[in-house]
């Protein structure tokens, strides 16, 4: 409880919140295996931007792969970290009322080199999207790897945060209200990430 009550407090103070010990280690270590074994297998697509009727891979806007995460063959690892994430969902909507109701997201796998421009996660035209999270699966990570995930916390871009993808950390962030970017890694960079969705 403790675990969610402080991203609970942070998100109402803030509007973003990071907790580097969400996952156990043995949940997303488990999960980076994961990701590693079905990317080798070639189960996972270069990411688009865009909705589905515009929907286009941009390269040189994102440069991940991605693999949809399917909840009805999930693994125990995975079982496990949305069990957590679920219970944050109930957590959230009891202390800050957001009408979370389910949540969407993939595996995500960047290459050395590879990130993602600026942008903020909610469709334009759409709300649906109201809280973004991002579940870090990267072993050892070391700030001379890069690879941070910048939230901007102005409009001007001048106020910033970066956070390591460091193995077990979240961050979650109101959808609609952050601008953020994935900065180019040294190393592959695993995640787990999504959306948590209220109703349109």
């Amino acid at each position: 409880m403790i675990r969610t009550i402080t991203v609970a407090d942070a998100l109402a103070e803030d509007g973003w919140a990071c907790n580097t010990e969400f996952l156990p280690d043995t949940t997303w270590r488990a999960l980076d295996a994961e990701v590693r074994a079905r990317h080798a297998d070639g189960g996972f697509d270069a990411a688009g931007v865009g909705t589905r009727k515009t929907r286009r891979v941009a390269s040189d806007v994102r440069g991940d792969r991605i693999r949809w995460l399917e909840p009805t063959a999930a693994s125990a690892a995975l079982q496990d970290a949305l069990s957590r994430l679920d219970d944050l969902r109930v957590t959230l909507n009891r202390e800050l009322q957001l009408g979370l109701f389910e949540f969407e997201g993939h595996f995500a796998l960047y290459a050395p080199g590879a990130g993602y421009r600026r942008h903020r996660d909610q469709h334009r035209g759409s709300r649906a999207r109201t809280l973004s999270c991002v579940l870090y699966l990267n072993a050892e990570w070391k700030a001379e790897d890069e690879g941070q995930l910048r939230l901007y916390l102005d409009s001007s871009g001048g106020d910033y945060r970066d956070v390591l993808p460091e193995g077990g950390t979240l961050v979650c962030f109101l959808s609609g209200r952050f601008w953020h970017e994935v900065l180019p890694a040294r190393r592959e960079r695993l995640s787990l990430t999504g959306w948590f969705r209220g109703r349109s």
